[in-house]
């Protein structure tokens, strides 16, 4: 999943997005309002973690303007303003909660994923392709009842494989939705990630489950 961060602090800005790349999470951050507008209206994310106090454009104004522009996604603030006015204020202008600093991470992921299946309550929380199977609430990933340890990324991957399975995803929709803005096209990591998820779910299968499509892209199908 896909998740901006606006924060003008950067070393918070810092600790959140290793502390979320751990949890195999791609995140984009934007330092003030004005770039975390541009980014929230330019791609698409599953959540925004949002800070109050931002220079060019505070976080009550960007989000009542990202409301008003018909945005849906999730919106969590982060900020060191813990008045109940403050609070209020926060969840009248369109976010669906509001957590003060200083928080533990742990409780800010608690939160995200409270939220995110609220999002998605409609939608599976676990995927199978054949006897390749994928948990989303314990990231545990079998194929064949045989459990398949994978790093973050590479869970990441597969989970993006997964979600759009029989489908044809380009390397320009996996750099949207695994890696961040700063992912460089022009590099082979994705490459490289595919060929480890392919030694990891179809080594030692005869049916293979992860498919090239020349010139276009990869293929999950079973």
């Amino acid at each position: 999943m896909r998740i901006l961060l606006v924060e003008d602090d950067k070393k918070i800005a810092n600790f959140v997005k290793r502390g979320l790349k751990e949890e195999a999470y791609a995140v984009d951050v934007a330092y003030d309002g004005e770039e975390g507008h541009f980014l929230a209206t330019t791609n698409d994310y599953d959540m925004i973690l949002l800070d109050l106090m931002l220079p060019k454009m505070d976080g009550i104004t960007l989000c009542k303007k990202l409301r008003g522009e018909k945005n849906s996604v999730p919106i969590l603030m982060l900020t060191a303003k813990d008045e109940l006015q403050d609070k209020i204020n926060g969840l009248d202008s369109g976010a669906e909660d509001y957590l003060t600093k200083p928080f533990a991470f742990e409780e800010l992921l608690a939160r995200m994923r409270a939220h995110l299946r609220k999002k998605a309550e409609q939608s599976p929380t676990r995927y199978q392709v054949d006897d390749l199977t994928l948990d989303l609430l314990t990231h545990k990933v079998e194929r064949a009842n045989k459990e398949i340890i994978l790093t973050t990324k590479e869970y990441a991957l597969l989970e993006y494989l997964m979600r759009n399975a029989g489908t044809i995803v380009t390397r320009t929709m996996i750099s949207e939705h695994v890696w961040d803005i700063h992912f460089d096209v022009a590099t082979n990591v994705i490459e490289v990630y595919i060929n480890y998820l392919r030694s990891k779910i179809d080594h030692g299968h005869k049916k293979k489950l992860i498919h090239t499509v020349r010139g276009r892209g990869y293929m999950l199908k079973g």
